[in-house]
């Protein structure tokens, strides 16, 4: 079997990150990949299922100019091009999925934060990645400095 040509890392930009991109980036080194960086935002009528009676156009668009600057930072420090960073607007595994598919990726690198419980049973961006994914998917357990 020959390594990974082209990893897609799904990032939520949380301090945590930097270990799923550390693990990604290992990754690449051994085998000579390519990365390929992505964070997914949910829009805002999503998570607040159309109720507000405001217009959040604005505060969607600054949600996503934050996220391009925060994910262009880490992307420099790897030598990553721009061609090469996305974020975009919707559900997370449904563009994770298509992200992968369109780039050619044979390995997805996602953070899993090993939930329990209720958020379990509710679902997790990372199970909803792994099933569905066309590709090897690693789940990088990530964790708090409190743990």
């Amino acid at each position: 079997m020959s390594g990974y040509n082209n990893i897609l890392v799904g990032l939520d930009l949380s301090d945590e990150s930097s270990q799923v991109l550390t693990r990604a980036q290992q990754i690449a080194a051994c085998t000579g990949a390519q990365l390929t960086l992505a964070h997914i935002i949910e829009p805002l009528t999503f998570a607040y299922g159309g109720d507000i009676p405001m217009d959040l156009s604005e505060v969607q668009e600054q949600l996503q100019s934050q996220a391009k600057e925060q994910l262009g930072k880490s992307a420099q420090e790897l030598g990553i091009p721009q061609d090469r960073q996305h974020v975009v607007l919707g559900q997370p595994a449904t563009e994770i999925h298509r992200l992968a598919e369109e780039s050619g990726c044979d390995l997805i690198v996602i953070g899993s934060h090993g939930r329990h419980g209720l958020a379990l049973l509710l679902g997790s961006t990372a199970n909803g990645v792994l099933h569905g994914a066309g590709c090897d998917v690693l789940a990088v357990r990530v964790h708090t400095p409190d743990e």
